[in-house]
């Protein structure tokens, strides 16, 4: 009989997993991460993954299937010849996790289940940007949810610097400085919370359960109101005190191309920013234009549109190979609202990127999000889910 983690852990959040996985929780932690990131799995790939030998990954499962926390989810046969694989996986749907975007003028909800798969979502307009509203509107979406899920913890995604998944160190777009977000969360629902910058969310989630969750090193590249940039080396993000500034924003793409509101040329905040596509569409066209219409315009065939979309696909084929040429990443992941940009000028973008590289050097997988914006919020919500499965999620004083 399957025992869901909530069953495993009690009712008691200061229990953490590595507490209930066992006599040697230390050691089995890893396999239970292993197949909560990448199930249905098998022993075999486990012990390679992890570099385990049989009898090691026995005697570090068996504690685990015993207690519940994986289970056997029967045969599988990859049509070689031998014995088919047996699978081992996790029950996703044993816990839940809010996960919350907040953006200049609204806030993404999403819950999520162990997996980071979305099972409820729901976006409402930001009341106000003070810290004590955004708070309170948190706090209601924690409550309305809550009446149908139970939920774990809450992960919160925010464009800003970011310091110890506790503090928002500056949010621009809001207008915030030193705000102890986590806390203030904390303190209104009395469920444990973290905050983190949106894009290191959002590669949080592409290296646990998205795109990139067999790779060593990847980037993430979003497009939208601003220009986001995510590097994840073994697991980790690469950040740092300054990251958080949006400082890829303004990469030099284009000397002669239009200046950005902090002065610079043809950066990226110039060239490939919703407001600055709308912005120019807005003239060719000589009537208020959209981002959005802007791209469905392009897609129609529209010739300043197409013009417009192209030369920000050169853009983005420029910040590219820059990429390329300094992290050599196995795969790019373009996300955010604004990904339809690129999707459409996708061979021109590869074609502008190759341009600026070695002719022997290879062009990374690339692959686009959907665009939605719930995929924010989904991101947010991993950081609880990481946080829990590794036993550092701190109950609420």
């Amino acid at each position: 009989m399957f025992y869901p983690l909530t069953d495993v852990l009690r009712d008691d959040m200061s229990t953490t997993l590595d507490q209930a996985w066992g006599s040697d929780p230390g050691a089995a932690l890893p396999v239970a991460i292993e197949v909560l990131r990448r199930g249905p799995i098998s022993r075999a790939e486990i012990g390679r993954r992890l570099g385990l030998s049989h009898a090691s990954l026995s005697r570090l499962s068996a504690p685990l299937i015993e207690r519940g926390v994986i289970h056997d989810v029967g045969e599988h046969s990859n049509g070689r010849v031998g014995r088919p694989s047996r699978l081992l996986d996790i029950d996703a749907s044993s816990h839940h996790f809010l996960g919350v975007k907040i953006r200049e003028n609204e806030i993404i909800a999403a819950v999520t289940d162990l997996r980071g798969d979305v099972v409820d979502s729901v976006t409402v307009p930001l009341a106000h940007r003070t810290p004590t509203a955004v708070v309170n509107q948190v706090k209601e979406l924690h409550s309305t949810f809550a009446a149908a899920h139970t939920l774990t913890a809450i992960g919160i995604g925010i464009g800003g610097a970011v310091h110890d998944r506790r503090k928002v160190i500056s949010a621009g777009f809001l207008g915030w400085d030193d705000v102890a977000l986590a806390d203030l969360i904390e303190q209104e629902t009395r469920t444990p919370a973290l905050v983190e910058n949106d894009v290191v969310a959002l590669c949080e989630y592409e290296d646990w359960f998205g795109f990139a969750r067999y790779d060593d090193r990847f980037a993430v590249i979003t497009l939208g109101i601003g220009t986001g940039f995510g590097l994840v080396i073994h697991g980790r993000p690469i950040v740092g005190d300054d990251y958080g500034f949006g400082l890829v924003g303004h990469w030099p793409m284009d000397p002669t191309g239009p200046l950005c509101q902090q002065g610079h040329r043809g950066c990226a905040a110039a060239l490939l920013n919703s407001d600055a596509i709308a912005r120019y569409a807005t003239e060719a066209l000589g009537r208020e234009t959209t981002f959005d219409e802007t791209v469905e315009l392009a897609s129609e065939g529209h010739p300043a549109a197409v013009r417009i979309v192209h030369d920000a696909a050169r853009g983005l084929g420029v910040l590219i190979a820059a990429v390329c040429n300094l992290t050599l990443p196995e795969r790019i992941i373009i996300a955010g609202e604004g990904v339809r940009l690129a999707m459409i000028g996708h061979e021109t973008l590869l074609q502008q990127a190759r341009e600026l590289r070695d002719p022997r050097a290879q062009t990374p997988l690339i692959d686009y999000s959907s665009g939605d914006n719930i995929e924010w919020a989904r991101g947010a919500a991993v950081l609880a889910i990481q946080a829990f499965a590794l036993g550092t999620l701190a109950p609420v004083q």
